[in-house]
C-alpha cells in the first residue's frame, strides 16, 4: 500500500504553507516556560531571544511568505540571534535594553505573520483559533519585554514592592494583568507602569471579546460568496 504523496514530504516540507499555527504555538510556549523557569542569567536571556528568533522563521515558513514578503523579518531574526550571541560574551544594562527591544520587535513580527497568514487562508477553521492564541500569547510576551526594559532603564523600583522583580516575576504580572485576574500582590510604581498595565488590560480584554469571539462563532460556516 503506497502513502499519501503528502506523508512521504519532510515534515518541514508539509509544515511549510499550511497555516498551521499550533506548530507555531508549540514554539510560543518554549519561550513562555523558559522566561518562567529559567534564571536570570545572560544564557537564560540569550536562549529566549534565540527561541524567540526561532518562532519568528516558524511562523514565516507556516505562512509560506514569499522571500520578497520575509525579508525585514529575517533581518528581525538575524539580528535578535546577534544580539544573543553578544549577549554571552558582553554584558550590561545598555545590551539589556537592546535585546529587550529586538525581542519586542521579534514578538510584533511574529503577530504580524500569524494574522496576515490567518487572513489569507480565507475561511475560519482550527487552525485560525490557534493563530488567535498564538497572538494572544504573545501580547503577554510584548508586555514582558516592555516591563524588562522599563525596570532597566529606570533608577526606581518598577513594582511598588520596591523591586525591578525577576523576569519570571515580570512574566507571571503581565498574564495576571492580560487576564485582568487583579490578585494585586505586586502592582507597578510609576505612572507610566500603571498606564502601561491598564493598556495590556484593556487590550487583553477587547481581543477575547472581539477578535476570538469572531474567530470561534464563525468556526466551521462555510465562506460567503
Amino acid at each position: 500500500m503506497t502513502r499519501p504523496a503528502r506523508l512521504e514530504r519532510p515534515l518541514p516540507e508539509r509544515i511549510r504553507g499550511s497555516h498551521s499555527y499550533w506548530t507555531v504555538l508549540g514554539a510560543i510556549f518554549v519561550g513562555f516556560f523558559l522566561a518562567a523557569l529559567a534564571p536570570d542569567a545572560a544564557w537564560a536571556t540569550s536562549l529566549i531571544v534565540l527561541v524567540e528568533s526561532a518562532t519568528l522563521l516558524i511562523a514565516i515558513w507556516t505562512a509560506g511568505w514569499a522571500a520578497s514578503d520575509r525579508a525585514v523579518s529575517f533581518a528581525l531574526a538575524t539580528a535578535g540571534g546577534a544580539a544573543a550571541a553578544v549577549n554571552l560574551v558582553w554584558e550590561g544594562e545598555a545590551l539589556t535594553v537592546v535585546l529587550g527591544i529586538v525581542a519586542g520587535f521579534i514578538t510584533v513580527a511574529v503577530a504580524i505573520v500569524i494574522a496576515a497568514g490567518a487572513i489569507a487562508q480565507g475561511q475560519v477553521n482550527t487552525r485560525s483559533v490557534a493563530g488567535a492564541i498564538c497572538v494572544y500569547m504573545l501580547i503577554g510576551m510584548l508586555f514582558l519585554y516592555v516591563y524588562g526594559i522599563l525596570a532597566a532603564l529606570d533608577s526606581t523600583p518598577f513594582f511598588a514592592q520596591g523591586t525591578d522583580g525577576t523576569r519570571a516575576l515580570r512574566l507571571y504580572f503581565s498574564y495576571v494583568t492580560l487576564a485582568t485576574l487583579g490578585y494585586g500582590d505586586y502592582t507597578p510604581a510609576g505612572n507610566l507602569g500603571h498606564a502601561l498595565a491598564v493598556l495590556e488590560a484593556l487590550i487583553g480584554q477587547l481581543y477575547l471579546v472581539t477578535v476570538v469571539a469572531v474567530v470561534v462563532t464563525r468556526l466551521g460556516r462555510p465562506r460567503a460568496r
